[in-house]
């Protein structure tokens, strides 16, 4: 982890059981306690920044660098949410589990009366966001959803892993929009992206979308046009002999007009979006037709997309590691003494918060000084 932001390089391994099991009694009173303080929507708006949700995830003894954290971290809070009655519930998880989220949602729904269209359609766009519009080079493989019992405040919480640098990232996604959705995106910087969902790029999607309209034949024709074109001089060079040529950076390479990507234009183009939702929720539209629409629009029609990395840069949170130490003993040994202190302590702190005012008062000023002791003494 660098001074400025969290990296994530994919880890392997596990948490030993009887760590996990202080790991998830850590993450469920600070959970409780936060809720019982804060409130369950300021407790989801914290999740929804990296940095906090990075914090949290050393202050229980998790690794501080690792892909890794995000999988554990995430299986508690769910684990925690299904088992307690905390205003809150988390969908979904890694791998297979991703596909599970209509299923569990239906499991809940009548005792919570969750609105599970509502929900899917988040789930979808946030998914189609970061795996299609957004293309870094990292695909996803951990996305689940955070779900208040009352309320509107969802919230995505996604991982993708990059198989040539051997990194993952993590996307923060609190809006239901293909522009700008992410609250925060953790991980390293790169150069080689095609950022869809960016405000620079809101020409261009109005593009696609008419794009996609037009059928397949006028598609394969740009999309051949756009792969000869590349790295070619520009039409202004041969009419008004000016000198310079199509700057095509590392990002672009030509796209075969295969059969698969063809069919799929022509799908679309029965019953093409009409606006940028429709557009993240249409069947088929994946990162190759995205590619695909985001040359044609920048180098036919000169309507470019954004080329900036959308990671958000922040401050380091391995200050928080030294809470209880971390399962692979960096900044020292897990120390499991410690955090059950901890852990009793804020139970009964939430226990006499519940009894009074003033009681409750005092619960946070022990606390307080509890949390300097941890960290300074």
């Amino acid at each position: 982890m660098s001074a400025n932001y969290a990296d994530l390089p994919l880890h392997n391994g596990h948490v030993p059981q009887w760590m996990l099991k202080i790991m998830r009694e850590f993450t469920e009173v600070i959970t409780k306690f936060i809720i019982e303080e804060k409130g369950v929507n300021n407790f989801i708006n914290a999740l929804s920044d990296p940095l906090w949700f990075q914090a949290f995830n050393n202050a229980i003894g998790m690794d501080w660098d690792s892909s890794g954290s995000t999988t554990v971290l995430l299986s508690l809070i769910k684990d925690v949410s299904m088992k307690n009655d905390l205003g809150f519930l988390v969908f979904g998880g890694k791998g297979k589990q991703m596909l599970n989220i209509k299923d569990e949602l239906n499991n809940y729904s009548k005792k919570y009366d969750l609105d599970i269209n509502n929900i899917m359609k988040f789930s979808k766009i946030a998914a189609k966001a970061d795996s299609s519009f957004l293309l870094d080079g990292y695909s996803l493989y951990i996305h689940t959803i955070i779900v208040p019992v009352e309320g509107k405040d969802l919230l995505v919480i996604q991982q993708g892993m990059n198989p040539n640098n051997l990194m993952a990232r993590r996307y923060h996604v609190n809006k239901a929009a293909l522009e700008n959705p992410n609250s925060g995106i953790t991980g390293i910087k790169v150069d080689n992206v095609i950022d869809a969902t960016s405000e620079e790029s809101r020409n261009a999607r109005k593009l696609f979308i008419d794009l996609l309209s037009e059928g397949k034949n006028k598609f394969r024709d740009n999309l051949v046009q756009a792969n000869n074109m590349l790295g070619r001089k520009s039409l202004d060079y041969f009419i008004s002999n000016q000198v310079n040529k199509i700057n095509i950076g590392k990002y672009y390479y030509p796209i075969i007009p295969s059969k698969k990507l063809l069919k799929a234009v022509d799908d679309i183009a029965k019953n093409p979006p009409s606006n940028e939702i429709e557009l993240a929720l249409t069947p088929n539209v994946g990162p190759r037709l995205v590619r695909a629409l985001a040359l044609i629009s920048d180098v036919i029609y000169s309507v470019p997309v954004s080329h900036k990395d959308p990671v958000n840069l922040s401050l380091d949170p391995f200050s928080y590691s030294y809470t209880i130490g971390g399962k692979d003993g960096i900044p020292y040994p897990f120390d499991a003494k410690t955090a059950k202190e901890a852990i009793e302590f804020l139970r009964n702190a939430l226990e006499e918060a519940r009894i009074n005012d003033n009681a409750k008062k005092l619960a946070i000023q022990r606390l307080n000084t509890f949390i300097r002791r941890l960290k300074f003494g």
